[in-house]
């Protein structure tokens, strides 16, 4: 990894109950951890959120808090579980079938994406220096929202590929524009979710919520409205904003998508402060 394994952003100006979480934003790959990684560069891009920290770079300057991952899900997928891992992605793991937990031993496509279950030491190592301080931090920057505003929202902002994949339940299918992950609607007040949901409509974008992601494990631990903690998660199809064949940004789609990341960020500040 070129450096820390996270960035974190403060607020500027008038602060929010807002906390940008983007857990899959990061392609980095510490020396210590490349011999155990098996996936090409382009694996690694195509099962990243490119350019997703991209899109909500103007949210600390709406006054949100940015937490940003820098280190590749291929080194831990910090929406999952620690405990999500079978026997074939980490020796002497469970016997289930776990092929993209916390520690992914398959791409979406199905390829193999370590060269061999992971030594528990060197599980435990990813686990120690990337894992467990990203949610230490994420835990910190929900407790000092609730204690200074009541309330924290959570945005967990992720991208998706706009077509399942061959792993995913949803294999070919086109997706919508904008899914909201929340459980069934259990992790956040409905106004925050009904905030996500106009937002997309009013700018014609089209909508379906929990499909095919219903919240990973943020959105499933975190979500605690009844304590004052909210989070939706907020899948983006690709094509609204990228070339999912050739990685790169779409000009002018991406600057329209930009714009409307910091839109939401505002409008969810809004409803936290009414």
């Amino acid at each position: 990894m070129s450096g820390a394994p996270f960035d974190v952003l403060p607020p500027r100006g008038k602060e929010l109950p807002v906390v940008v979480e983007i857990p899959h934003a990061g392609v980095d790959v510490a020396p210590a951890f490349m011999p155990d990684v098996l996936a090409s560069a382009r694996a690694i891009g195509r099962d990243a959120d490119l350019h997703v920290d991209e899109l909500y770079g103007t949210a600390h300057e709406l006054g949100a808090s940015v937490l940003v991952a820098r280190a590749s899900r291929y080194v831990a997928d910090l929406n999952r579980d620690e405990r999500d891992y079978d026997s074939q992605a980490v020796e002497g793991g469970p016997a289930t079938h776990s092929p993209r937990g916390v520690g992914w031993r398959l791409t979406t496509e199905g390829e193999r994406s370590l060269a061999a279950p992971l030594r528990r030491a060197a599980f435990e190592e990813r686990m120690r220096e990337v894992y467990r301080p990203y949610h230490a931090c994420l835990r910190e920057l929900i407790r000092d929202k609730v204690e200074r505003f009541g309330l924290a929202v959570v945005l967990a902002a992720h991208s998706m590929p706009s077509l399942g994949r061959a792993l995913h339940a949803d294999r070919g299918n086109t997706r919508a524009d904008v899914v909201p992950g929340t459980q069934g609607r259990t992790t956040a007040h409905a106004r925050f979710i009904d905030t996500v949901d106009a937002h997309a409509r009013q700018a014609l974008l089209s909508v379906a919520h929990d499909d095919p992601y219903k919240g990973g494990f943020t959105t499933q631990h975190y979500g605690r409205p009844k304590e004052g903690v909210h989070v939706v998660q907020v899948e983006l199809a690709r094509r609204l904003y990228m070339d999912e064949a050739t990685l790169c940004r779409i000009p002018g789609r991406f600057e329209v998508m930009r714009a409307w990341c910091g839109e939401l960020v505002a409008k969810l500040g809004r409803a936290a402060l009414t």
